[in-house]
C-alpha cells in the first residue's frame, strides 16, 4: 500500500496547532503529583489508516471518537529513551535503567471517554521483557514482546522498519520517504493531521484492568511523508477487518527529549 501526501503549507498562510497541547498541560498540572515520569520520545513515524467503524468498535472497550463519521487507526513507531521518575534523582533513575530505553510500536485508535478525547492502544510491541510484564499490571497496557529493527534517519533520507511478534512470528514492515526539504512544524489547526496527532490522554484496557494516563509535550514538530507498507500479518491476523483498511499517509517527527508522563488512574 502506498500513498503520496501533499507538501506542508507555509506557516504564514495557516494557523498552527496550539490549544490541544496547552489544554493538556493545564489538565496535568491540575493534579497533584504529576507528572510521574519523564522520558524522551524520539524519531517517531506515524502511519494512519481509515477503517470500518463498526468492526473497530467491537475491538475497543471505549466509545470511538469519529471524525465526520470516519474511524481511524494509527501505527506509531518510535524509540523511548531515558525514562525516569520525575522525582528521586539519580538513584531512582538508575533503578529504572532496565526499562528506560527501548523501541516501541503502538497500534492506536481514537476514543472519547466522559467527553475527553484520547487514544486507546489496541496493542503495543516493545523490546523490553521486563516492561512487557509490568505494563499490563500498572497502566493496563496491552504489551507484547517484539523483535524490532528501526532505521529512522531523516538526514540520510532513510525511514524504514520491521517489527516481528516474538511469540508467533507475525510481521510488519514499512518504509517512508521525506518529501523535499520541508521544515518540521506543528500541524495546521483544524486538520485531520492535528486531530490524529495531538492527543494527550490514553484510555487503556488489559483484561479487566482499565486505566487512563495523561501525557504532555509541545505540539508535534512534523512533516508529511510518503509511506509504503509491505508486510501486515502482525495486524491482519489479529484484526481481520484490517485487510480492508485504507492507508491515508504518514507523518515523521524528530520527537522530544522530555515528555511528561502521568500516573495511572482508574477509569
Amino acid at each position: 500500500m502506498r500513498v503520496l501526501t501533499p507538501a506542508i503549507a507555509s506557516p504564514t498562510a495557516v494557523a498552527l496547532t496550539h490549544e490541544p497541547s496547552a489544554a493538556a498541560r493545564r489538565r496535568m498540572l491540575a493534579s497533584r503529583g504529576e507528572p510521574l515520569f519523564i522520558a524522551g520520545w524520539l524519531r517517531a513515524l506515524m502511519i494512519h489508516f481509515e477503517v470500518e467503524p463498526e468492526a473497530l468498535q467491537r475491538a475497543v472497550p471505549f466509545p470511538l471518537d469519529l471524525r465526520n463519521g470516519h474511524a481511524y487507526v494509527s501505527l506509531v513507531a518510535f524509540t523511548m529513551c531515558d525514562m525516569r521518575p520525575q522525582v528521586g534523582g539519580k538513584f531512582l533513575a538508575w533503578l529504572f535503567r532496565p526499562i528506560a530505553t527501548h523501541d516501541f510500536l503502538n497500534v492506536r485508535t481514537y476514543v472519547r471517554q466522559a467527553g475527553e478525547p484520547g487514544i486507546h492502544f489496541l496493542a503495543e510491541w516493545l523490546t523490553s521483557r521486563l516492561a512487557v510484564k509490568l505494563g499490563p499490571l500498572t497502566f493496563g497496557l496491552p504489551y507484547h514482546l517484539g523483535r524490532i529493527a528501526y532505521r529512522h534517519d531523516w538526514a540520510a533520507g532513510e525511514l524504514h522498519g520491521e517489527v516481528m511478534d516474538a511469540r508467533d512470528g507475525t510481521r510488519l514492515a514499512y518504509g517512508a520517504e521525506p518529501r523535499g526539504h520541508a521544515a518540521f512544524k506543528p500541524c495546521e489547526a483544524g486538520t485531520l493531521d492535528e486531530w490524529l496527532m495531538e492527543r494527550y490522554t490514553a484510555f487503556n484496557a488489559a483484561g479487566p484492568c482499565r486505566r487512563l494516563f495523561r501525557v504532555w509535550h509541545p505540539p508535534w514538530p512534523q512533516c508529511p511523508v510518503t509511506v509504503t507498507v509491505t508486510g501486515t500479518t502482525l495486524l491482519t491476523r489479529r484484526w481481520p477487518w484490517f485487510r480492508a483498511a485504507r492507508l491515508l499517509g504518514g507523518n515523521y517527527s524528530p520527537g522530544f527529549e522530555a515528555v511528561w508522563m502521568g500516573r495511572p488512574h482508574r477509569v
